[in-house]
């Protein structure tokens, strides 16, 4: 219980010179209602008020633009959103600005520096908050308002700020319904403003831009609507004075027209077309890594993949050779090499030319892949020569039952160039480790044991070592 003093004038009641009687009492003078009567009227620049609403617009579409950009380029998004900051704050606060020299009261205006200074770093502040809200993957409702009520908390007390800057004596006064109204309207103003970046900052084709254009003219009316409602909730006595006027360190309002005017839409002007550049790289870099990508694809094809029938050549065979050794040796399996050489292929080159036979070629490449597993190697390694790499062979009939399924679809003809075209292949296999533990060495196996099935009427198959007689060692 607050104890009772004996005040002025003899009553006993609480003394009013507690720090909460100093509040309530100044809060009670702000939001004192004048007559019509006792305020003072001003009247507006209808020009200034239009152009006041173009920056706010130019102010929002840049928000936008650059919500879109920082979230693109994460890698920049710390630089773009210090200097996005900046440029925003700007165009908000020269709205701020431009709306109030709009208003004209019949006495001369000033603005005290240091408060002037203070409204533009609360928008360049509130400003950063909103790009780094606008830059988060995902924004749920709960955090969509309370960002967008600190945010148009924010842009109130840069205007209410700017507005004290005017030193008015006596004070402004405020119509508390006008005042609360202003603070609602900049938080919905600042909600529109992050659900609209939400939605708009993964697109960038010719539609995205007109919704852009048109998301930040309703941005821009409502941030308007905040500021000419604060204007009109605030009221200025008959006999009030600016004491900023004249004051040193104080800024006319002509200056400050033309230097705000003419200051923000460069700058905002300026950011927009920086992040049009930027994008304009960003899709040159992008479109330039593509053909680099797709440069390197096709230089890693041709280095491991034969161009004529996409299969790898020699040297993915070889390499995959090492990796199958590898595997056979930690967990003592075998693996089997098959060198495959086409019977009666070059009769048919010559007759019907080298297109027919590179048709022939890649339709035997088929044949091959299928007749074996996804897991083996079906490579071509020159000429009309072909290796197949069995993964695992777990029985010498395993091996015969391969080869015999090859020599029958390779049997069978072939129908290229409405020409049916028929020929068989001539097969030598050799066995890791059984016939030799070196990959290339095997290679060699196996090419021998091959020119074995021609000696031996071809159309056949031959294994380089006794293990198709004794099965495996």
């Amino acid at each position: 219980m607050h104890r009772a003093r004996m005040c002025a004038g003899g009553h006993n009641r609480r003394c009013a010179n507690s720090p909460s009687d100093f509040v309530v009492a100044g809060a009670r003078y702000v939001f004192r209602v004048c007559r019509r009567e006792d305020a003072m009227t001003g009247v507006y620049d209808l020009q200034l008020v239009v152009l006041s609403v173009v920056v706010a617009s130019v102010a929002s579409y840049t928000a936008l633009d650059l919500a879109s950009h920082i979230y693109s380029r994460r890698h920049a998004s710390v630089l773009w959103l210090i200097g996005g900051a900046a440029a925003l704050g700007i165009g908000i606060w020269s709205m701020h600005f431009i709306g109030m020299l709009a208003f004209r009261l019949p006495i001369p205006i000033a603005y005290e520096a240091p408060l002037t200074l203070l409204s533009l770093l609360i928008a360049i502040v509130v400003s950063a908050f909103a790009l780094f809200a606008m830059q988060r993957p995902v924004l749920r409702a709960t955090g969509l308002w309370l960002s967008a009520t600190l945010i148009g908390v924010g842009i109130s007390s840069m205007h209410y700020t700017g507005m004290l800057a005017m030193a008015m004596d006596p004070p402004i006064r405020y119509r508390p319904f006008g005042f609360v109204l202003s603070v609602l309207i900049a938080i919905v103003a600042a909600f529109v403003a992050l659900w609209m970046a939400f939605e708009l900052r993964k697109k960038h084709d010719s539609m995205a831009v007109l919704v852009r254009v048109g998301s930040a003219c309703v941005m821009g009316l409502a941030i308007s609507g905040m500021h000419y409602m604060g204007m009109w909730a605030a009221q200025f006595a008959p006999d009030s004075i600016c004491q900023a006027s004249g004051l040193a360190g104080s800024i006319e309002d002509s200056v400050l027209a033309t230097a705000v005017g003419t200051g923000s839409l460069i700058i905002l002007s300026a950011t927009l077309g920086l992040s049009a550049y930027n994008a304009h790289v960003a899709a040159r870099t992008a479109t330039l890594a593509k053909a680099l990508q797709a440069a390197n694809e096709q230089l890693r094809a041709a280095s491991f993949y034969d161009p004529l029938t996409k299969l790898p050549n020699r040297v993915l065979l070889e390499d995959r050779s090492r990796q199958a050794m590898l595997r056979s040796k930690r967990n003592r399996t075998r693996f089997a090499l098959l060198f495959i050489d086409l019977d009666r292929f070059k009769p048919v080159n010559d007759s019907f030319g080298h297109h027919t036979g590179d048709a022939l070629l890649i339709r035997v490449g088929d044949r091959l892949t299928r007749a074996v597993r996804e897991e083996d190697t079906v490579a071509r390694t020159g000429g009309d020569e072909f290796v197949v790499l069995l993964s695992s062979v777990a029985h010498p009939a395993a091996l015969g039952m391969v080869c015999e399924k090859i020599l029958q679809e390779l049997s069978r003809p072939f129908l290229v160039d409405h020409q049916e075209l028929s020929i068989s292949c001539s097969i030598g296999a050799s066995i890791y480790p059984d016939d030799s533990e070196d990959p290339r060495t095997l290679m060699i196996n196996a090419d021998k044991a091959m020119y074995r099935a021609k000696s031996a009427g071809r159309n056949g198959y031959r294994l380089f070592g006794p293990m198709g007689a004794q099965g495996f060692r």
